[in-house]
């Protein structure tokens, strides 16, 4: 007998419905993207922030990141989805696994950037509320993979090693069934709870404003996705120097992370006094987050009575 983490039954990798199944993966991804906005909300209006504006720039960062994500691995697992014997209709199964966070902070990026634009919030004020938050959501959604039996790393003796069937696909031929894997989910989840302490620490002894906490969340989960790949067994392809493409992403997240620390600390040495873009207030970004509402419920309104007019044309000329 051995210590070890223990994988939960397959069984709870889904709930059926009826017809319906609620994989558990999206549960925990949607669950980490709610406490990521709710989170985001309270530091953002907490600075000045309008009420409500942290949805309105989800609307567009989340199914961006959403998207980001899984183009993102697809292109780093390339042989899992094409060439002989496989079916390219898997790209599209995101609940079987696989999405990769660093597509996500580009796809997510590009769509908090159309939400900040509407609601004139700063983008780099946003993504400073965010920081934190980021890694809340990816810490919840790292449950995920719990679930699914995936993200484990090389075999181990340690303790809290994790227990993963043999009959899973990407179990090591030529291994014990009993042999523990490091579990890299754990690791990750760990690694951004302590971030999301770094980073709250740091803003109370430091300025972190004009991008900067977000420039610290991407050099804090850089640096651990670097180690983490390199722990993997199923890692992404393999580029120049023998490095696997996500690590190549990493480095390039804590490049992008210093970058922005150093280039926006010596642009702007003065506090940040406001979130908003300059000529914006928070009366305008909440007069056009109402005047988008009162559209919608026009547009609904106005297709109920065209519906209703048409419905009555047809029983008035007798026409089933």
């Amino acid at each position: 007998m051995h210590l070890g983490i223990p994988s939960p039954d397959l069984a709870w990798s889904g709930i059926s419905l009826g017809p319906l199944t609620l994989h558990t993966y999206a549960l925990c991804l949607l669950t980490g993207m709610a406490a990521a906005v709710w989170l985001t909300s309270r530091r953002l209006t907490a600075r000045g922030g309008p009420e409500g504006a942290v949805v309105d720039i989800a609307i567009w960062a989340i199914p961006c990141g959403i998207v980001g994500a899984r183009i993102y691995h697809v292109l780093t697992h390339w042989g899992d989805y094409v060439g002989p014997g496989k079916d390219l209709l898997e790209i599209l199964y995101v609940w079987n696994g696989g999405i990769a966070i660093l597509g996500s902070l580009i796809g997510g990026t590009i769509g908090a950037a159309i939400g900040c634009r509407r609601v004139g919030v700063r983008l780099l004020s946003f993504a400073d509320a965010l920081a934190p938050a980021m890694l809340l959501a990816q810490a919840i959604g790292r449950l995920g993979n719990w679930f699914n039996h995936e993200l484990f790393g090389s075999p181990t003796t340690l303790p809290w090693g994790l227990e993963i069937p043999a009959s899973n696909g990407a179990f090591p031929p030529g291994l014990p069934p009993d042999t523990l894997f490091h579990p890299l989910f754990l690791y990750e989840m760990l690694w951004n709870l302590l971030g999301i302490a770094v980073i709250l620490l740091l803003e109370r002894r430091v300025a972190l404003r004009w991008g900067t906490a977000f420039g610290v969340y991407l050099i804090w989960y850089g640096a651990a996705r670097v180690w983490l790949e390199l722990l993997r067994i199923d890692p992404s392809s393999v580029t120049p120097l023998g490095l696997p493409a996500n690590v190549w992403g990493a480095l390039a997240a804590v490049a992008t992370g210093v970058t922005l620390i150093v280039v926006q600390r010596r642009r702007h040495p003065e506090p940040e006094t406001s979130v908003m873009v300059d000529g914006w207030t928070t009366a305008d970004a909440s007069a056009e987050t109402t005047a988008t509402e009162t559209t919608t419920e026009t547009e609904t309104d106005e297709s109920t009575v065209d519906e209703a007019a048409v419905d009555g044309s047809t029983r008035a000329d007798g026409r089933p």
